[in-house]
């Protein structure tokens, strides 16, 4: 399994497999045709109540990912997170946020939750800014 991360506002790569947009806002200044997305998941991205308290804050990350974990339990996120599973074992998926730091993110929350239920050896996960 496959999972990379990558800006949606970032040209697509040959490498990007499915491209799968995991914000629950669609992209600023971004049409449906530029973003070049095969599916967009918004169920899976933090309530608007979680994400405003994190305003994206490197400080909160550990408190954010915790309660990011618990939203995750909801049967409509979980769904969605299932989902998810489902493509990167189709093959290579990208996961396309518009946020900047990837790292901090949500998006890198999925990935590592996608890692962690996959068969151990196959996962790789990885951020296109070091591939």
């Amino acid at each position: 399994m496959t999972v990379r991360l990558r800006r949606v506002y970032d040209d697509p790569s040959p490498d990007d497999g499915k491209r799968v947009l995991v914000d629950r806002l669609w992209p600023r200044g971004l049409s449906k045709e530029e973003a070049n997305v095969d599916e967009w998941v918004k169920d899976v991205a933090p309530s608007g109540e979680l994400r405003i308290w994190y305003g994206h804050d490197p400080a909160k990350f550990e408190d954010f990912r915790h309660r990011y974990r618990a939203e995750l339990a909801d049967p409509v996120r979980r769904s969605a997170l299932d989902r998810l599973g489902e493509l990167a074992e189709d093959g290579p998926m990208t996961l396309l946020t518009a946020t900047r730091d990837f790292e901090h993110s949500h998006a890198a929350i999925i990935a590592e939750l996608l890692g962690e239920s996959g068969s151990a050896g196959k996962n790789h996960v990885e951020d296109s800014r070091r591939a």
